[in-house]
């Protein structure tokens, strides 16, 4: 498959996008205690290793704890940045690239100044676009389900912030409290004031909760009216609910190894299965990997899956690619820092 253009990549985690040795030697240059003293046991440590996938999002998260903590100083953050864009380009052509992560899990709890964990990934984004000028780069800030209100509007203020510098857009993940429906709506002023300073609004929902994941989708939709939605693949099975992103234009950013590593689809028939729905109702997505090097997949990788298995044609992801380098929050080539 040849994209002349290259490719883009909107949804992808920055715990989850920097190769294993690079996170090794992280870790033992700021002294982090780690759990095995071997390096393969560490790779299988911080990615999905074993091809039937993890129990469930739960157990991702507790990848992620490891991913979070080796990337909780200034150092490994704008190392981390400057390594997943660079990777991205020369393994895979990336052109657009979108890095979201949540700087609140990597200041230690408070310990490390979150201007400092912000700054360092502007430095690496920097870094990068010095070296890779080809690349639209940007990063996306993201809230959490398990943090209070305060703790959010702090995000959101800091990615208002940062939005001359790199930052282009918001989002939310994380556990659910207690796997409970979470209540989207209470981020609507957040939100707004988000979108009003320029920030583009993507938000995780509809990849897991069965009708709750349904409610929740429906709720994000009319409350909280974002560009993207993070996933969404549970709206494939409501005829209401893709017609409603039909009608409002919302991007979904569909990541398919990792909606069947985690369970979130059954297997390769019921991911085709939405792909062809979501075609058929006219819903709009983009192709990513959530995180290439911890589900150890790459972009062409996605596209070369989905053409095998049927779910879309050349012509179709072709259409997805060009959709993803349109819908970027990254509106423009980032000036590197000498010329600021």
């Amino acid at each position: 498959m040849d994209y002349r253009e290259g490719l883009a990549e909107l949804h992808t985690h920055l715990g989850a996008s920097v190769a294993s040795d690079i996170l090794w030697s992280l870790a033992h240059e700021q002294g982090i205690a780690l759990p095995v003293k071997d390096f393969w046991e560490f790779d299988r440590l911080v990615t999905v290793s074993d091809p039937r996938g993890v129990e469930n999002l739960d157990a991702l998260d507790r990848i992620y704890h490891w991913t979070e903590l080796i990337q909780s100083s200034p150092l490994a953050v704008e190392r981390s940045v400057h390594a997943a864009i660079g990777g991205a380009y020369r393994s895979q052509r990336i052109t657009t690239l979108e890095l979201r992560f949540n700087p609140m899990k990597r200041n230690r709890g408070g310990e490390r100044d979150l201007d400092h964990i912000i700054m360092a990934a502007v430095r690496g984004l920097d870094r990068a676009s010095l070296e890779y000028p080809q690349v639209r780069a940007g990063l996306i800030l993201m809230m959490d389900r398990t943090f209070d209100e305060r703790q959010n509007a702090i995000i959101v203020e800091k990615a208002i912030r940062y939005l001359s510098r790199g930052v282009v857009g918001i989002d939310i993940a994380g556990p659910r409290p207690g796997g409970a429906r979470y209540p989207y709506g209470e981020l609507a002023s957040l939100v707004e004031e988000a979108r009003a300073a320029g920030l583009g609004v993507t938000i995780h929902v509809g990849e897991e909760g069965g009708e709750h994941g349904l409610e929740e989708i429906g709720e994000v939709i009319e409350e909280l009216r974002p560009e993207r939605i993070g996933h969404g693949i549970l709206a494939a099975g409501s005829p209401e609910l893709m017609s409603a992103l039909r009608g409002t234009g919302i991007v979904l950013e569909i990541c398919p190894t990792s909606n069947l590593l985690t369970k979130a689809l059954r297997d390769e028939d019921e991911l085709r299965d939405v792909f062809r729905a979501f075609v058929d109702h006219g819903v709009a997505f983009t192709i990513a990997t959530d995180g290439p090097e911890m589900m150890r997949t790459h972009l062409r990788d996605e596209l070369e899956l989905l053409l095998r298995i049927g779910a879309l044609g050349e012509e179709e992801l072709a259409e997805a690619n060009a959709r993803g380098h349109e819908a970027s929050f990254v509106r423009e080539l980032p000036a590197p820092a000498t010329a600021r």
